[in-house]
C-alpha cells in the first residue's frame, strides 16, 4: 500500500476542486465517465484473501468461503483475489498445482455467488525492490495462470501487478507490463484486463503506456491521501504508530482528494479507458466518524465518476468485516453502502 498524495498548494486544491466538482454536474462529463468503453464494469468490491491461510490449507484462515454470500448480499459486485504467487514456485518458477487447485475453487466459489473475481498478482515487495528477478518471476506466473484458464471462466478478470513501482521506473514497468499483456494475449486475446499505474506519489497515468488496439484494458490506482491519516496508529510503521488521532473532513480535505481524483478523470476521459479504483481504506485506528467521512466521500466520489471500485480490505486489519463475530462492522458497511432507500 503506497500513497498517492496530492502537492498542490491550498489555493490551487481549493480552485482545482470547485471546477471539477462543477464538471461532474455536467451530463456530457458524467456519462464519459461513466462508460465502459465495451469493457465489463466491475462495480463496489472489496479485496479478499491477500493474508489468509487457505492458500496453505488452512492454517490461520479467517476468511471461510461463506463469506462470499455475506460480500454478494451486501451489495458487493466483484471480489479482488490479493494472490501472492511467488512464495508458491517451485524450481523453474512452476507453480504448485496445489496451491493453483485452491485459486480454481476459490473462482469457482465467487463466480457461484454471482460475483466477479479479479485475480490480482500482489507481490508488491518484491516487485518494487527487485526489478529483474520480478519481471522474471511475473511473466512465468502469467504465461501459467493464462494458459490454465484459456477458454475458462468468462468473467474471471486478470489484474497483471498489484502497485509495481519503488525502485522500478515507468519505462521498466511499461516493458514489462506490455510484455506480459503480450503473454496474456496470446491464449486470452478478449479477457479483461487491468493494468496499474506506477505507484508513485505523483500518479504519473500520463506517463503509462499501453496497446491502442487492446481496448479490454482497465486502468488501476490505489488511494490512501493523506497517509498520516489513513494510515495514523498503523503499528508495523515506526512513523505512524505514534500518530493520532487525526481528522479528516474538511472543505480543503476534500478539495486535495477532488484535485487527485481530478487528473485520473481527465485521463480515463480522454483516452477513451475504464479507471479503477482498486484499494483505500483507513485505518482502525483512526478517529471513527472521520474515518468513515473519509470512505463515504472516497466511494461516492467514484461511483459519480463512473468508476468500480474496491474497499482494502475485508478482514485483518483495515476491516470491514468482523470475523469472530461474523458481521459486518455497520458503520464501515455504510459508508461503503448507503441502505437503498
Amino acid at each position: 500500500m503506497t500513497v498517492i498524495r496530492a502537492r498542490w498548494p491550498k489555493s490551487r486544491n481549493l480552485a482545482a476542486a470547485f471546477f471539477f466538482l462543477a464538471a461532474l454536474c455536467s451530463s456530457s462529463l458524467a456519462t464519459a465517465q461513466g462508460a465502459s468503453y465495451g469493457v465489463p464494469k466491475l462495480g463496489r468490491g472489496i479485496n479478499i484473501l491477500g493474508y489468509d491461510g487457505i492458500w496453505e490449507g488452512g492454517q490461520n484462515a479467517p476468511f471461510r468461503l461463506d463469506n462470499l454470500t455475506v460480500i454478494k448480499k451486501a451489495g458487493f459486485a466483484h471480489v479482488r483475489i490479493n494472490f501472492f504467487g511467488f512464495k508458491f514456485m517451485g524450481p523453474g518458477n512452476v507453480l504448485d498445482e496445489i496451491v493453483l487447485r485452491r485459486l480454481d475453487a476459490v473462482i469457482e466459489e465467487v463466480l457461484a455467488r454471482n460475483l466477479i473475481p479479479v485475480l490480482d498478482e500482489h507481490d508488491t515487495h518484491v516487485c518494487q525492490s527487485d526489478v529483474a528477478g520480478c519481471a522474471e518471476k511475473l511473466k512465468a506466473f502469467w504465461r501459467q495462470i493464462a494458459e490454465r484458464y484459456t477458454g475458462k471462466y468468462p468473467k474471471l478478470v486478470f489484474e497483471v501487478l498489484n502497485e509495481p513501482g519503488g525502485q522500478m521506473t515507468s519505462a521498466e514497468w511499461n516493458s514489462l507490463l506490455n510484455e506480459c499483456l503480450g503473454i496474456i494475449r496470446r491464449t486470452n486475446p478478449a479477457r479483461p484486463v487491468i493494468a496499474a499505474v506506477l505507484n508513485t506519489d505523483d500518479n504519473p497515468v500520463d506517463e503509462l503506456v499501453l496497446p491502442a488496439d487492446d481496448r479490454n484494458l482497465i486502468v488501476t490506482f490505489h488511494y490512501y491521501a493523506p497517509l498520516r491519516f489513513t494510515h495514523q496508529g498503523a503499528p508495523w510503521s515506526p512513523t505512524f504508530s505514534r500518530i493520532g488521532p487525526l481528522d479528516w473532513g474538511s472543505q480543503d480535505d476534500e478539495a486535495k482528494a477532488a484535485a487527485d481524483f481530478r487528473k485520473m478523470s481527465l485521463w480515463a476521459e480522454k483516452e477513451k479507458r475504464p479507471a479503477y479504483l482498486g484499494e483505500f481504506g483507513v485505518y482502525e485506528r483512526a478517529p471513527s466518524d472521520s474515518r468513515t467521512r473519509y470512505l463515504s466521500y472516497v466511494a461516492r466520489s467514484a461511483d459519480r465518476l463512473g468508476w468500480s471500485w474496491a474497499y482494502w480490505q475485508f478482514d485483518h486489519d483495515f476491516a470491514a468485516f468482523d470475523s469472530a463475530r461474523q458481521a459486518w462492522k455497520p458503520d464501515i458497511l455504510r459508508a461503503l453502502i448507503p441502505p437503498s432507500r
